[in-house]
């Protein structure tokens, strides 16, 4: 009696023997369109409803989020697809699920959903970048010239966020084999350091709010303070493993530089402001 195995596709090795690449594939623009769309819009739009129900409508979202977005998904794609299924890392999982489908065109569909959400992101992240750099200006923490409202509207701000996303495409144009791979890391990292600030203030500030109004403490985290410090460690680890390997070396020590720059100027400013508050 035969018995029949199931292998693994073998995975693309590239000229230096590594199974790893550096090249984006289908399902890495559906990856950043749609975290792009989902960030953005949840932040952005998300508001005026937590202003009202508090910051436990926050749970409400991941929940819903967590049930549509990856098991919903997950589930019509591994249903109609095997999980070695050479389609899935050559077209992209949802490319192939309308190629099972029968559906004419798939990957020009595809594509075109894809091209909209990333524009649908852009979007939203010139509303957001905009709209906090007219805050940072209201209070003081960022260049006057971008505070100027129109219309309703911060138009230097939009217009200046809209001048950056452009220079970063010229660039990206340059220099396509380095730019885009160092930014992508780089990013990883403002958001590991990013998420390691967040720690550190939920930390200081439930430790405050405990003293000072703990009636104000509606939704707890679990396991306070011990997962906060479980949860700084994998950020520092990550941080660590980045600075060992050659390829993300630098650009983890250009995000140090450029977070202590930006902490020592944040330091400055707000000393400058105490004391001119002090004075007046």
């Amino acid at each position: 009696m035969s018995q029949s195995t199931l292998t693994p596709p073998e995975a693309p090795q590239t000229d230096a023997g590594s199974p790893l690449g550096n090249g984006l594939k289908q399902r890495h623009l559906s990856m950043i369109a749609l975290g792009g769309v989902i960030g953005a819009g949840l932040f952005v739009g998300s508001g005026a409803g937590i202003a009202a129900a508090g910051p436990s409508i926050v749970l409400a979202y991941a929940a819903s989020g967590l049930l549509v977005m990856f098991v919903m998904r997950m589930l019509v794609i591994v249903t109609l697809l095997p999980w070695n299924d050479p389609a899935v890392t050559a077209d992209g999982p949802y490319a192939a699920t309308l190629d099972r489908l029968g559906i004419p065109a798939a990957g020009e569909i595809m594509n075109v959903v894809i091209l909209i959400a990333l524009m649908s992101a852009m979007n939203a992240n010139i509303y957001g970048s905009s709209r906090m750099a007219h805050s940072l200006v209201s209070r003081g923490q960022g260049p006057k010239a971008l505070g100027k409202v129109g219309g309703g509207v911060p138009r230097r701000a939009v217009l200046a966020s809209c001048g950056f996303g452009f220079v970063t495409v010229l660039l990206s144009y340059w220099y396509p084999d380095t730019l885009f791979a160092w930014l992508l890391n780089m990013v990883g990292g403002v958001i590991l350091i990013v998420w390691g600030f967040i720690a550190v203030s939920q930390f200081v500030l439930r430790r405050r709010l405990e003293r000072e109004a703990p009636e104000k403490l509606v939704v707890k985290m679990w396991g306070f303070p011990y997962l906060t410090w479980v949860a700084l460690a994998g950020v520092a680890g990550v941080l660590v493993l980045m600075a060992l390997g050659e390829d993300t070396r630098v650009q983890v020590v250009f995000t140090g530089g450029l977070t202590v720059a930006l902490a020592a100027t944040g330091y400055v400013m707000q000393r400058r402001a105490a004391a001119a508050r002090a004075a007046a």
